[in-house]
């Protein structure tokens, strides 16, 4: 996501706080099935004919929605004639020209090698890849939702334009169905999953006809990280107690057991300080004192934002000062690969590498047992 879309979605700049699409209906899985996902709950791609076509099933692709289904139909008839419902979001063959509002969008179609599909992006200066940065020239900017530039946007005549939704459907869908522009939702933030995430490569693969190598390459991710899991679970040695974030005003929001950011603690051998979060992936909004609280009893301190030094941590945040992860240098940010822009790759392709963001939190936990050089993750001296 880039980066104003990360601060609405999550207001303290991070993936854990945002809630769950829900599982895809178990019954809608038949022969005519052509994608169920393993990991993700989100989405399911389905057999439109027998010409290759296809549709693309998204589900609850907001916060808070229920019962929500959206449907890319991808027609691939030699005559261009798949008969689908009236109103419906269709494609014709392959989508060779794509408007992206959000840049986890970009790391998908970096990772299965469609980049030059991308004609539009909503907020290019925060996005990280070097691929993008490579074809500016020919990659326009189109504005925020809310602000979007539709002159720019019709001109490049996009077969299709992915979109997200933050507590309802995005506003741009309107506009475009005024201008015979379909749109696909991409769910990827909704999932809690660290590997649900990822799997959503699959979906851009499909929209671009390049379904087997987006599996290939999301089936190549899912051993390394389970055997890295595999390994901090061997560790023998106490599981260090961690505190996330920083305060945003004068509120401390902690995500949910089930969120992506506490999986991965868990599955790096970690343990979450904050026993009473919800289950699931709701945040919970602490108050400062139940916060310093649980940060004094903390081994590690994760995503503590852009502050450059622990000596800059502490001049903002006194009272945190002579915690013990701060004596013991234990302080780390997931801002390793911050653009000049002010974009966080962490968000962007950190989502299509979870083993890799995995690697770094074993690297933070147990040092000595990953030799590899940090990837996202710097720590603050």
């Amino acid at each position: 996501m880039n980066k104003l879309l990360t601060s609405i979605i999550c207001s303290t700049a991070l993936f854990c706080s945002c809630t769950s699409t829900g599982a895809s209906d178990p019954e809608a899985a038949s022969t005519d099935t052509l994608y169920s996902p393993s990991h993700a709950g989100g989405f399911l791609i389905l057999r439109a004919d027998t010409a290759g076509s296809s549709i693309i099933e998204v589900y609850n692709p907001w916060q808070g929605a229920a019962d929500v289904t959206e449907r890319l139909y991808i027609d691939r008839t030699p005559d261009g004639t798949l008969d689908v419902p009236a109103g419906s979001q269709i494609i014709k063959g392959d989508a060779k020209r794509l408007v992206l509002m959000s840049s986890t969008a970009v790391a998908m179609l970096d990772a299965i090698g469609a980049n030059d599909r991308i004609v539009g992006v909503s907020g290019g200066q925060y996005i990280s890849s070097p691929t993008l940065k490579a074809r500016a020239a020919f990659v326009a900017e189109v504005g925020w939702e809310g602000n979007i530039d539709y002159e720019t946007l019709l001109s490049l005549k996009p077969d299709l334009v992915v979109v997200y939704g933050v507590g309802g459907p995005s506003a741009m869908t309107g506009k475009l169905a005024e201008a015979g522009i379909p749109v696909f939702y991409l769910g990827d933030y909704l999932e809690e999953s660290p590997l649900g995430k990822a799997e959503w490569m699959v979906a851009m693969g499909e929209i671009t006809g390049q379904r087997e190598s987006a599996v290939s390459r999301f089936n190549a991710i899912v051993p390394e990280y389970e055997t890295i899991a595999a390994r901090a679970r061997a560790i023998e040695r106490p599981r260090p107690r961690v505190m996330l974030n920083t305060p945003y005003g004068d509120s401390w929001f902690m995500p949910g057991h089930g969120s992506y950011m506490s999986r991965l603690v868990a599955d790096a051998g970690g343990e979450y300080v904050y026993a009473d979060a919800p289950d699931d992936a709701s945040t919970a909004t602490i108050d400062m004192e139940t916060a310093y609280r649980l940060a004094a009893s903390a081994d590690v301190w994760l995503n503590v934002g852009d502050y450059p030094t622990l000596a800059s941590l502490s001049r903002a945040l006194p009272k945190l000062a002579d915690i013990p992860a701060v004596k013991t240098v234990q302080v780390f940010s997931n801002t390793a690969r911050s653009t000049p822009g002010g974009g966080n790759d962490f968000y962007e392709s950190g989502v299509v590498n979870p083993h890799l963001v995995l690697r770094d939190l074993v690297k933070i936990f147990h040092p000595d047992s990953v030799p590899e050089e940090f990837v996202y993750y710097r720590q603050l001296k």
